[in-house]
């Protein structure tokens, strides 16, 4: 009895002391001290972060953000059930002003971006408030490019030294950091910095939130990327962001999402009379021995006028990506349009080229007798050169078919507006009734060239986009073209959808669609695209699939090099997806990431 009574009262002690010891437990670990060189590095990342807001303040990058939300699943565990998508172009100069890309459609509207950004840049205390029904600040999120735009430095922050590490071939200091007093909008996390110049290129946590409520009631954890664009110059190009589970009242609801920022290059069009030059590069006379043209030379070459204006003016604008000398427009979209096009006797006056939209958006459509597919589009594809040949069948027979852009933009006045404005004022979607025809007319296409035997397979794409396009309303509402989705959710190749074999989640040799960022990478500085040079790793399990879905963004940093004929200019790498893209492939074969095993390279 009597030893029963001790070990209570023991016991009773025991609970007491960690009660006392959780009521007096710091908030923060306890700060270490620097060595001097540890010191003089926190030293120099604390200038090269005045550097960095000094150089963002000199440009005017589009910043796009997309948002899944999410809940849990058995077997996929998390699925996304909701999305939200925005698009804008910030100039930091005079008080980080922004002009958002006002979708085309007035349904579209709620989803414009942020306004006021001085007050809340600079003041970071209402980052990503949400309401009740978790309505986003976008603003929040665009705020992930900054550690502390006014207070970070050592009167304000503590240092705790970590360790050493390659962040690709960038050897990096790790220092993790907290507030000294708690506040509103206080960076609390860990920040690698580059041995070199001192600067900071990568942070990962949160925002304090006032008092001592809980963080997620405020703020978001996020994982910010910067890279060496220009030679010292480094600068934001991603943030992702992660919460499994929300704060109170709706604890199985997460979100994932990607900020991406690009057009770091761009200049802003004056203020004054908003308007642009529209001027064409490269221009060359394209006659032919003959000094005078038909009616039909005329009216083909009128299109022909209106489409190098609106593409001109799109890349002006940030929104296609500049064409590449044997980049993967050529070497693989063209030479997938030569594979569908010669086999049907398809004998176009000019050629036929596509074109990179640096959307994220799953969307496609032909300016002219160019294509556009949309990054987003692109980069869902499964690894085959089939499911890539259905989706630009459609814009092939439109093109065939005469579906052609408005000749009013060869009058290129009609093209001097605002950049935000694009969506508005340049109309590149197709009538449902022209939709329906190409892509009846692209299954004959499709069903006479070198991918007939693989149709089922290509078909298993468009059946997922439908499956999940129930839930990803945003990432399938096209910006500048058309949705691959009828009004009522099917696609519009839905003949193509039947033939392909139902979905299995259990079958690991079966992928439909894959993640965000599996093929391309565009260079944020000039936004020119290349192929991903990523190995490709198979699925172990249904949760490695992950079709249509955000995931982590991961770069393997590398100091700037200078551009050369044979590369990308910057030479940046890009997030690490599940794509491998192959050697270059043979003259005359458009070669895609490797299959599943790798299929042998198609013939011309």
């Amino acid at each position: 009895m009597r030893v029963r009574k001790i070990s209570l009262a023991l016991l009773l002690l025991a609970l007491g002391g960690s009660s006392a010891f959780a009521r007096k437990q710091p908030k923060y670990e306890q700060a270490h001290q620097l060595t001097p060189e540890q010191a003089a590095l926190v030293q120099r990342a604390i200038a090269r972060e005045r550097v960095l807001i000094q150089n963002i303040e000199q440009r005017t990058p589009l910043v796009e953000t997309y948002i899944q939300d999410t809940a849990p699943d058995l077997k996929l565990g998390q699925v996304p059930v909701d999305d939200h998508y925005m698009l804008s172009r910030v100039d930091f100069s005079k008080g980080f002003f922004d002009k958002s890309y006002t979708p085309r459609s007035e349904q579209q509207k709620s989803r414009g971006f942020f306004r006021n950004s001085l007050g809340s840049i600079t003041g970071i205390g209402k980052a990503l408030g949400l309401d009740s029904k978790f309505t986003y600040n976008p603003l929040g999120f665009t705020e992930m490019m900054f550690l502390d735009p006014t207070s970070f430095d050592q009167n304000h922050y503590i240092f705790n030294y970590v360790g050493r590490t390659f962040l690709g071939s960038v050897r990096t200091w790790i220092f993790d950091v907290h507030p000294i007093v708690s506040g509103p909008g206080r960076f609390f996390g860990r920040v690698w910095i580059e041995d070199q110049g001192g600067n900071i290129v990568r942070f990962n946590g949160t925002f304090t939130p006032p008092g001592n409520e809980d963080s997620s009631k405020y703020y978001f954890h996020f994982d910010s990327w910067r890279m060496e664009l220009q030679p010292g110059v480094w600068l934001p190009v991603a943030v992702y962001v992660e919460e499994s589970q929300r704060g109170e009242g709706n604890k199985n609801l997460g979100l994932k999402a990607q900020t991406h920022f690009w057009g770091y290059s761009l200049k802003l069009p004056t203020r004054e009379s908003e308007n642009v030059n529209i001027t064409v590069q490269d221009a060359e006379d394209k006659s032919q021995e003959s000094q005078d043209m038909s009616p039909l030379q005329a009216q083909r070459q009128w299109v022909s006028q209106a489409e190098d204006n609106v593409i001109d003016r799109l890349v002006q604008a940030g929104l296609v990506a500049p064409l590449t000398p044997g980049g993967f427009e050529e070497k693989v979209l063209d030479q997938v349009v030569t594979n569908l096009a010669v086999p049907n006797n398809l004998n176009f006056s000019t050629p036929v080229h596509c074109r990179i939209l640096l959307t994220s958006t799953i969307e496609a459509t032909t300016v002219g007798n160019t294509i556009l597919l949309s990054k987003g589009l692109i980069d869902t594809l499964p690894l085959n050169e089939a499911t890539l040949a259905s989706v630009i069948a459609p814009e092939l027979a439109h093109i065939a078919l005469g579906h052609t852009i408005d000749t009013r933009y060869a009058f290129n006045d009609r093209l001097l507006f605002p950049d935000e404005a694009t969506f508005q004022k340049i109309n590149m979607y197709h009538t449902d009734h022209d939709n329906e025809e190409a892509a009846k007319t692209a299954m004959t296409y499709l069903e006479a060239s070198m991918y007939k035997n693989d149709l089922p397979k290509a078909g298993l794409y468009w059946e997922q986009l439908a499956q999940r396009g129930q839930v990803l309303k945003a990432l399938n509402t096209p910006r500048l073209g058309d949705s691959l989705l009828k009004p009522d959710g099917t696609p519009w190749m839905s003949q193509l959808a039947s033939q392909a074999p139902k979905i299995n989640w259990d079958d690991l040799s079966q992928i439909p669609a894959q993640p965000l960022g599996s093929w391309l990478k565009v260079d944020p500085w000039d936004d020119r695209v290349a192929q991903l040079n990523a190995k490709f790793y198979p699925p172990m399990n249904a949760r490695d699939k992950m079709p249509l879905e955000v995931t982590p963004i991961y770069y393997r940093l590398q100091r700037y090099t200078a551009p050369t004929d044979a590369t990308v200019p910057g030479g940046q790498p890009a997030p690490a997806p599940a794509a491998d893209p192959n050697a270059a492939p043979a003259t005359g074969t458009a070669t895609p990431p490797p299959a599943q095993p790798q299929a042998p390279a198609p013939q011309r």
